[in-house]
């Protein structure tokens, strides 16, 4: 028998309970899902309820046990794989002070004006504060989006409710806390919130960087790694949750972390692409380095000895939902049957994805020459802009659905293509590349990147669960099971392996040079109607 873990992956608008046993594999026994909200204020805010999250946790881990013979005293340790850059400021009781701001929450902005996007400015930050931020941390708070900029919000708009928060967590650690009453933070989180200098390990906190912003040092929780044990599940929470009182709660990541590790990319030069409802590159990296010009940069992870060089786009996955909601599930002409299809569910993924395989696969490479540009929530890399958006290029008299279908796949390929480009600009991306995420779900698409990148891709065993595997690959290593990080390979095989097809490549390399010209020829059109 091997060792029983319970990983949490903690979405948007769910949490998934992923039970393990880890023995010569990391092998999922069941799992359980529960919804949560996602609220959308005025200003451009968008909040979520810790106890939403709790609920959610507390009623999956219970229904986990319904549908297996593992009974809570055998499991060995439980942790958390979630979404990051949230901001949530508790109370001395670990209670949160208001709703948890999500990472989505774009509210300060007049904050962001006021600390970095002032004077002289490279990449939207000023130059005084971004060759500090970046000489301490490695990356620079520029974006509305940064939990920093969200805390000073709370400051200025609510103060009441400010003078009662007692430490700044992000969302697992939040969870963490509710499971064993410790105040504390993995490393990775720490990095998130851009207050953290990365030469210091675990005393990382920087003193400098927070006074840039004007952060209360004591409102910094303890830094752990992701490996370490932060506490162990109280009575109280045991209770709740239906597992043993004292079983070890992990430290974790964020998603952005343990994607990597789940998907067996964890050793330095190791390259995997993400493809959930937003998307990545990333290539394990032995020193931290960043790249202005291209919006890229090595960040903290899992591991303390190496780092993640991530390259992101807003809209990756979400690009084929549009496609679901807007031409397959047409209400005039009814291209695709319409289903009752829960959304985030592993029904809609393998819905989706089967059909998409059945027509784009008819649609010769190049779709006919149409091109889709996937920037629906603007983009980030290799070039930031919020007011970039998604259009078909070059459609004629006898482009159809299908060609379009296709074409949004492929578009999301180039992406992905141009952000690995840009990461080979700076470091050695490996030749053969997993890749994972509800996009590696698709035969089709999985070739189709093979063939737009030139690059051997391969998938893994449920690609769309490799964040709480990486969970358990956390605890594998703090338990004593699993070696390192980069052994986590040896546990998470590849099961399928697609070799680029070189006359497709031909004409994606064609295209590609078009879709890369297409920013570029339509930037100042974008500020007209977007800024």
């Amino acid at each position: 028998m091997g060792t029983y873990v319970i990983a949490y992956d903690v979405g948007t608008t769910g949490l998934k309970t992923c039970l393990f046993e880890i023995d010569k594999t990391i092998r999922p026994v069941t799992n359980a899902y529960a919804s949560y909200n996602l609220y959308m204020v005025e200003n451009g805010g968008a909040e979520q309820d810790g106890d939403e999250w709790w609920e959610a946790m507390c009623s999956s881990t219970k229904e986990i046990f319904t549908k297996t013979d593992v009974t809570p005293d055998q499991i060995a340790g439980i942790s958390f794989c979630s979404q990051m850059q949230a901001l949530v400021l508790v109370d001395k009781d670990g209670n949160a002070v208001r709703r948890p701001m999500s990472y989505m929450d774009q509210r300060a902005k007049e904050e962001l004006k006021k600390y970095m996007a002032y004077g002289i400015q490279i990449a939207g930050a000023n130059i005084i504060p971004l060759l500090k931020s970046i000489a301490v941390t490695g990356a620079v708070s520029c974006s509305v989006k940064d939990p920093v900029y969200k805390y000073k919000w709370v400051e200025n708009h609510e103060p009441e409710v400010f003078a009662r928060a007692y430490k700044w967590l992000d969302v697992k650690d939040y969870l963490i806390c509710r499971c064993t009453d410790e105040f504390k933070m993995t490393r990775d989180s720490a990095f998130a919130t851009l207050l953290y200098d990365t030469r210091k390990g675990k005393e990382g906190w920087s003193k400098s960087i927070a006074n840039i912003f004007k952060v209360n040092m004591d409102h910094l929780p303890e830094i752990i790694e992701s490996t370490d044990i932060a506490g162990n599940v109280t009575a109280k929470a045991a209770a709740e949750l239906g597992l043993k009182e004292g079983t070890p709660v992990f430290g974790g990541g964020g998603d952005a972390s343990l994607i990597g590790v789940g998907a067996g990319s964890g050793a330095i030069g190791d390259t995997h692409i993400y493809s959930g409802t937003s998307g990545w590159v990333g290539t394990v990296v032995g020193k931290q380095l960043v790249d202005t010009s291209a919006m890229i940069a090595a960040i903290v992870g899992a591991d303390p000895d190496s780092f993640n060089y991530f390259a992101e786009m807003e809209t990756a996955g979400k690009c084929l939902e549009w496609v679901r909601d807007h031409l397959c599930l047409d209400e005039i002409g009814m291209f695709i049957e319409k289903k009752n299809i829960t959304e985030g569910t592993e029904a809609e993924y393998t819905s989706l994805y089967d059909y998409m395989s059945e027509v784009i696969d008819k649609v010769p490479a190049g779709s006919n020459g149409v091109i889709f540009t996937p920037w629906l929530h603007g983009n980030r890399c290799p070039f930031e802009d919020p007011n970039a958006a998604g259009m078909f290029f070059n459609i004629n008299i006898d482009t159809g659905k299908s060609e379009m279908l296709r074409s949004v796949i492929e578009g999301v390929c180039f992406h992905q293509r141009w952000m690995l480009e840009a990461e080979a600009k700076k470091v050695k991306t490996s030749d053969v590349i997993r890749f994972v995420g509800g996009g590696a779900l698709s035969k089709v698409t999985c070739q189709i990147l093979a063939d737009v990148t030139g690059r051997t891709i391969e998938t893994v065993n449920r690609p769309q669960d490799v964040g709480s595997v990486g969970a358990a690959a956390i605890m594998g290593i703090g338990l004593g099971v699993i070696e390192n990080i980069s052994k986590v390979k040896d546990y998470v095989p590849a099961v399928k392996s697609y070799k680029p097809n070189p006359a497709n490549k031909a004409v994606y390399d064609k295209n590609f040079e078009v879709f890369k010209t297409l920013y570029k020829n339509n930037k100042e059109s974008f500020k007209a109607l977007n800024g």
